[in-house]
């Protein structure tokens, strides 16, 4: 069996009839987990167990676990900062802030790796525009330069553990206020001013190596009338051609209500696959995650394929357990357990 496009989640802590049936779904290729599936580090690894012998290759299995307020998995989980607590340790001393950043990173990937997780949709690259709402905190910093930095090391920390990177939102979601779960967003700005500010860390990471983006729901006029997650414009001409990107690019969830305006889920699925998406996330609304299933026509390439292979990186040989015996992560973790004090 070829893996599918589609990412979809699941609502308890195992697997139901439903779930499996939709998991072996030729279009499924992956599963995206919250804070509802989870209860503890066993029940999580018997849970990933489950979805990872349903069918070979394996489903991707992803979460979204950043740090501070966008942490789905607490309980038996060393508690990441919040990514802005980077950026201000980048003020105040560069060298140091890089060194704490590659151990969040490697803390991060291996204790999901431990548990069976392949991939988290981190680091974030958004500028921090200082307007809070749905980015705010998220954000390492505001300067370019300190978030290319930032995230390099965290990249390079998850790529120790096993684990691939996804920036996030391409092209940049750090300068509006909306919040594109609940509404439109709309930035204005001309091409160029995002171009010297906010396309600057994707191009940075691009630069060293990351292998997977996902595209922002945020509309750019000045560029094209469709979001940036349905726009051949940003994914092929911007972020394949000028960019030189040639990694996994996944769409943000298909269910928020910025995207509601382009047809059902199906339609709004195509858009995003024929503008350059490898694989288009759909979660929380399980009647749209049938209608997709039922009515998406798409073949995926070998090339897609190949993309999202890379993204499972490589499995964890310890434990939980045997990670805390690692001297290197036993450090790591101690250091972040630190920071507030």
């Amino acid at each position: 069996m070829s893996t599918g496009v589609i990412m979809l989640d699941i609502a308890g802590t195992s697997l139901s009839a439903e779930d499996r049936e939709r998991l072996l779904h030729p279009l499924t290729g992956g599963i995206i987990l919250f804070s509802r599936n989870f209860v503890s580090p066993e029940q999580l690894c018997q849970l990933t167990a489950e979805i990872r012998i349903l069918r070979e290759p394996p489903l991707l299995i992803a979460v979204d676990q950043e740090g501070g307020r966008v942490q789905r998995f607490q309980s038996g989980f060393t508690r990441l900062p919040v990514m802005r607590r980077l950026g201000e340790s980048w003020n105040d001393n560069p060298r140091y802030a890089r060194r704490l950043a590659w151990q969040v990173g490697y803390v991060l990937a291996a204790e999901l790796k431990a548990c069976g997780v392949d991939v988290s949709f981190t680091p974030v690259l958004d500028l921090d525009y200082g307007l809070g709402c749905v980015i705010g905190d998220r954000s390492l910093h505001r300067h370019p330069q300190a978030v290319s930095e930032l995230a390099h090391e965290l990249m390079l920390g998850m790529r120790k553990a096993g684990m691939m990177a996804v920036g996030k939102h391409f092209p940049g979601h750090g300068a509006i206020a909306a919040d594109t779960h609940v509404e439109i967003a709309v930035d204005t700005r001309d091409f160029v001013d995002i171009q010297m500010d906010d396309l600057l860390p994707f191009q940075r990471m691009i630069d060293f190596g990351l292998a997977g983006i996902m595209a922002a729901h945020v509309i750019y006029p000045a560029v094209d009338s469709y979001p940036a997650g349905f726009s051949r414009k940003w994914l092929q001409d911007v972020l394949r051609h000028m960019l030189g990107f040639e990694g996994c690019i996944f769409s943000d969830d298909l269910s928020m209500r910025a995207t509601g305006s382009y047809g059902d889920m199906a339609e709004r699925a195509t858009l995003a696959l024929r503008a350059g998406c490898d694989m288009v996330l759909v979660c929380n609304d399980t009647a749209a995650t049938n209608q997709l299933l039922d009515d998406l026509s798409w073949e995926i390439s070998a090339t897609s394929m190949a993309r999202l292979a890379r993204m499972r990186g490589h499995r964890s040989d310890h434990s939980l357990q045997q990670l805390r015996e690692i001297p290197q992560f036993a450090h790591a973790v101690d250091t972040i357990n630190g920071l507030d004090q």
